[in-house]
């Protein structure tokens, strides 16, 4: 039997996105790395958490931290689709630099009702990846993901192509992009330390030390052999 439908508002739909993206993350979402991420004061993420809790759509445990029910996954997943296909009309129709459109799509994903989002998909050819590589759910909110692996984890020589840029942050897009580092990409893992240090990467025929952060949220599969320049 299906369940009663539950209307939250543009706010709460925020934070189930953000909680959503942490528990993906580390398992928990910590209300001060919510308070971060949302540019909020804590005192306001524990007030929304409260009216979020009783609607049945998230737990919170004192010290441990936030995690959504499954009632609550449901509606994250769901905003989280009606994103990453915004992005994608913003990239794909509109032309917007894809270092620009997630900012952009926070505020159009709410915008984007049921009636609206079947043709919206359709007309896009019913992308399966957001522009930097993510999983767009399902209209059941499925999950169907490439596997990949941080790019830090291939050995010197090995090389894999870009699957997903999993940190959406503007200025390390534009950053990757002027690289050419993008989702399809070959590249091949030249040098690393073990101390967390730059790492050298080659694509194309040209050679770039990026900051471990930085290559850390780059996700690659693996390939059989090292890249040919």
């Amino acid at each position: 039997m299906e369940s009663k439908k539950t209307t939250v508002s543009s706010k709460a739909e925020e934070y189930l996105e953000a909680i959503y993206r942490l528990e993906n993350k580390t398992g928990v979402a910590k209300t001060m790395e919510l308070a971060r991420q949302l540019k909020v004061v804590p005192g306001s993420v524990t007030n929304t958490i409260e009216r979020l809790e009783r609607q049945s759509l998230v737990i919170h445990e004192p010290y441990k931290g936030v995690k959504l029910t499954e009632k609550g996954r449901k509606l994250a997943l769901n905003i989280l689709r009606r994103h990453r296909l915004a992005e994608r009309l913003l990239t794909d129709v509109l032309h917007v630099d894809w270092s620009e459109v997630h900012e952009a799509a926070c505020k159009l994903e709410h915008a984007i009702t049921p009636d609206i989002i079947k043709p919206l998909e359709k007309t896009l050819g019913h992308p399966k990846t957001c522009p930097h590589g993510n999983p767009i759910p399902t209209a059941c909110g499925g999950i169907i993901e490439e596997k990949s692996e941080p790019l830090v984890n291939l050995s010197p020589k090995e090389s894999g192509i870009i699957v997903k840029i999993i940190k959406e942050n503007a200025g390390v897009l534009q950053y990757l992009a002027t690289l050419g580092l993008t989702p399809g990409v070959c590249v091949e893992l030249e040098r690393k330390t073990s101390s967390g240090g730059p790492v050298t990467i080659r694509v194309s025929d040209t050679s770039h030390a990026l900051d471990y952060k930085v290559a850390s949220i780059i996700n690659v599969k693996r390939t059989d052999g090292k890249m040919r320049g």
